[in-house]
């Protein structure tokens, strides 16, 4: 299919991520069907888009069937924070098998292009650092964090399943840390968690002795990396990782947070919760060789916008 006028689907299309690509994909000149049961996801995300001729927002649950008619379909519907994802830890692993199965199962009858917004959480607490795609991982299958971590790596299985047993055209991104303006201010991710509480003058809580490491990506870069992706040839259905090799304790986040937001936040250290990965860092070697792309915007800029973003938001 050409770059032209295309029908898609995003699930989970009023979340943080989601809403954002909704926009993109309007101002591509794109029709846009999000899907969103309302859970972690927020009408006030894509509010602006309502009414627009070529957006159509829809009431709904991916762990129910869906008949619609769409060229392309992404599939970014599952909570994404601990917060969330451990609120219903069932439901999560529904939304991620479930929801699976029955996009694959739309995608299969109108021959749709498929991706699947996938995680670093596959790779659990990893061994080996950084992660790359052939990592098969270290995941408690147990665990508090288990309903998210094996529910997408189910997910994956189904993907690739489908591919192999029905010739599905379909793409898998692994997902690594990602922020920026809309993000959900009670979601329990770091990054939001260290801004609300600075803003609000609040001591910024670091789990542990803060010298776990992350890298965060900013949400421009990861959905130039995903919209490549699905447009990336049919022999390359990944998975690939997205996300940013620039890697950072919590400590040096903290402190960057307190920069920029000032005031009389201090730190206060608390327990590290059960099965916090230690270390989390993208090789990103396979998207820049097969996608072109690697992230260009530096934390500190991103930061600035996302505290802008909250600012607002707590202010209002």
């Amino acid at each position: 299919m050409s770059l032209s006028t295309q029908r898609i689907l995003v699930t989970g299309g009023a979340g943080f991520l989601g809403s954002h690509l909704c926009d993109r994909l309007i101002a591509a000149g794109h029709d846009v069907l999000c899907a969103d049961n309302f859970f972690t996801g927020s009408k006030v995300n894509v509010a602006h888009l309502i009414g627009h001729p070529r957006f159509e927002l829809m009431r709904h649950d991916v762990t129910f069937p869906l008949y619609v008619e769409v060229d392309r379909i992404f599939n970014l519907a599952c909570p994404a924070s601990p917060v969330h994802y451990q609120h219903d830890p069932v439901q999560t692993t529904k939304t991620s098998v479930h929801g699976a199965i029955n996009m694959l199962g739309l995608a299969k009858r109108i021959k749709a292009r498929i991706l699947q917004a996938s995680t670093s959480e596959v790779y659990g607490d990893p061994e080996v650092h950084p992660q790359r795609e052939d990592y098969w991982g270290r995941v408690n299958p147990v665990g508090i964090r288990s309903c998210y971590d094996e529910g997408k790596r189910c997910a994956e299985t189904l993907f690739f399943d489908y591919h192999r047993q029905h010739g599905l055209d379909i793409k898998v991104v692994r997902i690594f840390n990602t922020y920026g303006p809309r993000m959900h201010p009670n979601d329990g991710r770091v990054v939001s968690n260290f801004i609300v509480q600075a803003l609000r003058g609040e001591d910024i809580t670091i789990y542990g002795d803060g010298q776990q490491s992350r890298s965060f990506c900013y949400m421009d870069d990861l959905l130039d990396a995903m919209q490549a992706m699905m447009e990336s040839p049919a022999d390359f259905p990944g998975p690939v990782n997205i996300g940013n090799p620039g890697e950072f304790t919590m400590l040096e986040l903290a402190e960057q947070v307190l920069a920029q937001v000032g005031g009389p936040s201090k730190l206060k250290f608390m327990p590290l919760p059960q099965d916090d990965p230690r270390q989390r860092q993208p090789d990103i070697s396979l998207a820049r060789e097969r996608l072109g792309w690697e992230p260009k915007v530096p934390l500190a800029e991103g930061l600035k916008h996302t505290i802008a973003y909250f600012r607002d938001r707590i202010a209002g």
